[in-house]
């Protein structure tokens, strides 16, 4: 009797040991290059209730802003995944096409507040280009300081106007 119960022992635990799962959170959805966590709504086209995943708030692609220093045009760790999605968005949906803004805030002279704004964009723009969006989907332009979002003399204004804004056709 002992034997029998040591062998079913042996038998369940083996049983268990080779059903492993990955949590949904590691699961890579190699369509779109972005890690999992959203499940299927970060894939193309729309979720089962016709939200598309650019408008879906609990999806990365609905954000839109990527955020720089002062006087800089580096794309922040922070923000790479968002463009990295946004690449990936674009290499799958060919005729997508996006216009990213680069703003700056109020402090410097216009010309080189234009000149920080088209850095910003077009650091956000090569980003996509390297991860594979196509040329022809990408526009890239700069508002300088001609677009703010805040309108305060402060840092926390400042912060949120140096930005490059993410607008997809039909949103410009």
């Amino acid at each position: 009797m002992n034997k029998i119960l040591g062998v079913m022992v042996v038998c369940l635990l083996s049983a268990c040991a080779s059903q492993t799962t990955q949590p949904i959170s590691d699961i890579e959805d190699r369509s779109l290059g972005v890690r999992g966590g959203e499940g299927a709504r970060n894939g193309m086209g729309t979720d089962g209730f016709g939200l598309s995943p650019l408008q879906d708030p609990n999806n990365i692609l609905s954000r839109r802003s990527v955020y720089f220093d002062f006087d800089s045009f580096s794309v922040k760790s922070e923000y790479r995944d968002l463009v990295l999605a946004h690449a990936a968005y674009l290499r799958g949906n060919a005729n997508a096409q996006v216009l990213l803004q680069g703003n700056t805030d109020d402090r410097g002279s216009r010309e080189y507040n234009l000149a920080l704004g088209q850095r910003r964009a077009d650091s956000v723009r090569n980003i996509m280009l390297l991860a594979g969006a196509r040329e022809q989907q990408i526009e890239a332009v700069s508002l300088g300081e001609e677009k703010p979002r805040a309108l305060g003399r402060d840092e926390a204004s400042w912060a949120e106007n140096r930005r490059t804004d993410i607008l997809y056709q039909g949103e410009y």
